[in-house]
């Protein structure tokens, strides 16, 4: 038997007996999602491979798990990669220039879920797991969720796809995203969780004890808030002449560009005075437990990170469906 068939059939054969599987996390940021399928699996998932291009988001990763994530996934041969049964990632979205559709993996090429559908190729895992911003269902006008979901057919796997929002998983923010999942057992009948009413409030992702230099008194730009920001029940964002105020008591959608400078960190009111978000804060909006480490790096390299990252207890919730199906 050759080495490649080797690793077909030990990752197509998804036991259902087993104690452990074995998972690869690609373009893993700081590990959100890792995260929601540990706290799923507990000892019975095990990581034995990780990729994040980013330096800073790599020191977070070490930090929390202990082990330093590969570079740049384009560089890495997908036969040095360990036999798997499930792989995760978050994937930057992109838009695929190609003349028609249905072309399978060749379509794919020139684009970085081209890295992802190689090493699909290679390993069959009997499982992926796949994040993108819910835009990315319309992105270049549906040409690019066409090609990943008919590219992922013609590797073998049953697709399911589903937009879901953080606020309906216990979490105080308002995050749309969508999430892909694929078997290659194509009589699994997979369905995403079902939201719930949201029982917790931006109050709870906020901090008891948050460092002078958050805080906007004394500063220029104090005087354009201080008749706006004025409801400790409420997230604002500073738009150029303006704040607007996020009424529906859940935080607004953090994305990356909160680490790029100016205002772009949400606002909150305090028993202290008018502030902008902790990386921490940002963090407990994404539903990161409090023992998840920040390392000593520069707060925009943390913003985004938090912006960059996934809404853990969505992913843990698909974990769990995705467990109690392959478990029996």
């Amino acid at each position: 038997m050759t080495h490649f068939m080797e690793r077909n059939l030990f990752a197509m054969n998804l036991n259902k007996n087993t104690n452990s599987y074995k998972a690869i996390d690609l373009f893993a940021g700081i590990g959100g999602i890792r995260l929601g399928f540990e706290k799923a699996f507990g000892n019975e998932i095990e990581f034995v491979f990780a990729s994040e291009i980013d330096k800073y988001a790599c020191e977070t990763y070490y930090a929390n798990f202990g082990e330093k994530p590969c570079g740049d996934i384009t560089k890495i041969d997908e036969n040095n990669i360990p036999p798997f049964d499930i792989l995760l990632a978050g994937f930057p979205c992109q838009a695929f220039s190609v003349a028609g559709l249905r072309r399978g993996f060749e379509d794919t090429r020139g684009t970085l879920f081209f890295e992802i559908a190689r090493i699909l190729k290679y390993h069959k895992p009997g499982i992926v797991f796949l994040e993108n911003v819910k835009g990315f269902k319309n992105h270049d006008k549906g040409t690019t969720f066409k090609v990943v979901e008919e590219t992922l057919e013609s590797l073998g796997y049953r697709v399911f796809s589903q937009v879901l929002n953080a606020k309906d998983f216990g979490v105080p923010q308002n995050r749309e995203r969508i999430y892909i999942v694929g078997f290659l057992d194509h009589d699994v009948a997979f369905e995403f969780p079902k939201k719930k009413e949201l029982d917790v409030s931006i109050k709870n992702c906020l901090e008891k004890k948050v460092d002078e230099k958050y805080y906007y008194t004394n500063k220029a730009l104090f005087e354009k808030l201080k008749d706006s920001v004025v409801c400790q029940d409420t997230i604002y964002q500073w738009r150029r002449r303006y704040v607007r105020a996020n009424k529906s008591m859940v935080c607004p959608t953090l994305t990356a560009n909160m680490g790029t400078g100016g205002h772009n960190v949400p606002l909150v009111l305090d028993d202290t005075s008018i502030r902008k978000l902790t990386p921490r804060e940002c963090l407990n909006f994404q539903g990161f437990s409090s023992n998840f480490k920040l390392p000593n790096i520069v707060d925009s390299q943390l913003y985004k990170q938090a912006g960059n990252s996934v809404s853990v207890p969505v992913v843990e919730k698909i974990a769990h469906m995705i467990k109690s199906l392959i478990k029996g």
